[in-house]
């Protein structure tokens, strides 16, 4: 007996989710389509499932999960309006804080009203690990998120999504995983307030970008042989649909994290206004491919020491698990992201601008001095001298989040004999992003739920 099962297209309409707080009884209903047209896309044969849709299962039923605890968390958040009365009282036109500082250090002070916007696979988790260190040293004010680590992603930002939010608080820092949406991030924080983010070459981005979240992507589960990014690069409508749920973590995801349409194409005029419209607002946008020197504009725009800057790399992926690109695939994952490459190629010009005003020879003693810094640390603080695989990490409270059904983020064992002295700024530079929140007080318990879920599954 064989049985045909039709195939069904159904997906969840981004704007749809977003909107959930607003209309449960439509949750419901997308969630219920969603799952339906996952097991209708596949075959049952003789009354009994093949193996591939029974290996198929735990993740559909994990995005759905998902789905619930991700978009659900928040519907007691209150809507407010755009008066006055919401805004940090310090909040008024931004000032121009552009441009390298040529003052000494004894003519300026550490600036402490910053937000970072945290953008997806660039890095970014190293940067937040530096500004929980800066943070917590001088006492300063984070706008956490409420019961999970970012503000309700994919949802454009809110501030009353911000943890014990009350309108018209101040804030020092604002530094979580976040769509961007300026209006309301500026009711936050004082009209000083710098705005740095990162970027990070889309190829690379997409390529890890990709392998992290492909599980969580129900487009890539038909996606067959062991290249599936090389398979999917060979016709990406094939497995693209725009409006499909967690389709935005498959093209042009800077933009997305911006605010921004993630669909449009390189040549859309919207494109370069978005650009423009990013210049404007953030003072500073680091490089990723050159970290060090990112690092070192950002000591000189916040008036900061080297030794605020330190750091280890964190999240960083096991070898193995990042996919070669010859040059045809790489052009092919350009012109697929071609929004983000647009906007790649403005703000690395403008970062190497930056770097010529600062001047070539005094970098490259800062980025020397730098390394010899993080080289004494490192030999300080980790075992071995070197990130190892998760299995191998012996403090669990030192053992990153993994991506669903993975383990092939590296983290760091503490040496055993560290001096007293520098055991705590060890244990804080070498603590993963989850667990950091965690010690500074913010509730997670959306993030652990769904932590140890996977756990159970895997």
């Amino acid at each position: 007996m064989e049985t045909t099962v039709i195939i069904l297209k159904v997906t969840v309409q981004p704007s749809k989710v977003r909107n959930l707080t607003e209309q449960p009884p439509s949750f419901f209903n997308h969630y219920l389509q969603s799952l339906l047209g996952f097991l209708a896309m596949f075959w049952i044969k003789g009354g009994k499932w093949t193996v591939g849709i029974r290996g198929l299962i735990p993740w559909i039923f994990v995005t759905n999960i998902m789905l619930i605890l991700y978009c659900f968390i928040g519907s007691n958040q209150v809507n407010f309006s755009d008066s006055k009365e919401d805004s940090c009282p310090l909040s008024m036109e931004k000032p121009n804080t552009k441009g390298p500082s040529q003052a000494s250090k004894s003519e300026c002070s550490p600036k402490t009203n910053i937000m970072f916007m945290k953008t997806h696979k660039t890095a970014s988790s190293t940067v937040l690990n530096i500004l929980f260190r800066f943070g917590e040293k001088h006492k300063l004010k984070f706008a956490f998120p409420d019961g999970r680590n970012d503000f309700f992603y994919p949802s454009p930002f809110q501030a009353s999504k911000v943890m014990n939010y009350r309108p018209g608080e101040c804030y020092n820092i604002i530094c979580n995983h976040m769509r961007f949406n300026q209006k309301e991030v500026a009711k936050l924080l004082p009209a000083d307030a710098v705005y740095i983010t990162i970027l990070r070459d889309p190829v690379d981005l997409f390529e890890s970008s990709f392998h992290y979240y492909h599980k969580a992507v129900p487009l890539t589960w038909s996606i067959y042989g062991e290249n599936k990014m090389a398979e999917f690069l060979q016709n990406p409508q094939a497995f693209y649909s725009p409006e499909a749920f967690n389709s935005f973590y498959l093209k042009n995801l800077l933009s997305f994290d911006f605010g921004f349409d993630n669909n449009l194409k390189a040549d859309d005029p919207e494109v370069t206004g978005h650009i423009r419209y990013l210049s404007e607002w953030f003072d500073l946008v680091l490089i990723a491919e050159y970290f060090e020197e990112s690092l070192i504009l950002l000591k000189d725009l916040l008036c900061w020491s080297t030794e605020d800057i330190l750091y280890f790399k964190l999240n960083a992926r096991r070898n193995s698990s990042v996919s070669k690109q010859d040059p045809e695939l790489r052009a092919k994952a350009l012109q697929w992201n071609g929004a983000d490459w647009k906007l790649y190629q403005h703000f690395n010009a403008s970062f190497w601008a930056r770097v010529e005003a600062y001047g070539r020879e005094r970098m490259n003693r800062d980025v020397q001095e730098l390394r010899r810094r993080n080289d004494e640390m490192r030999a300080r603080c980790i075992e071995g001298g070197a990130a190892v695989d998760a299995r191998n990490i012996h403090d669990t409270h030192l053992l990153p989040w993994q991506p669903v059904g993975e383990k092939f983020i590296l983290g760091y064992n503490l040496r055993k004999d560290i001096e007293p002295k520098f055991r705590n700024i060890c244990e804080k530079m070498l603590t993963p992003e989850i667990q950091y929140l965690s010690d500074l007080g913010v509730s997670l318990w959306v993030t652990k739920l769904w932590g140890w879920f996977l756990d159970v599954i895997s």
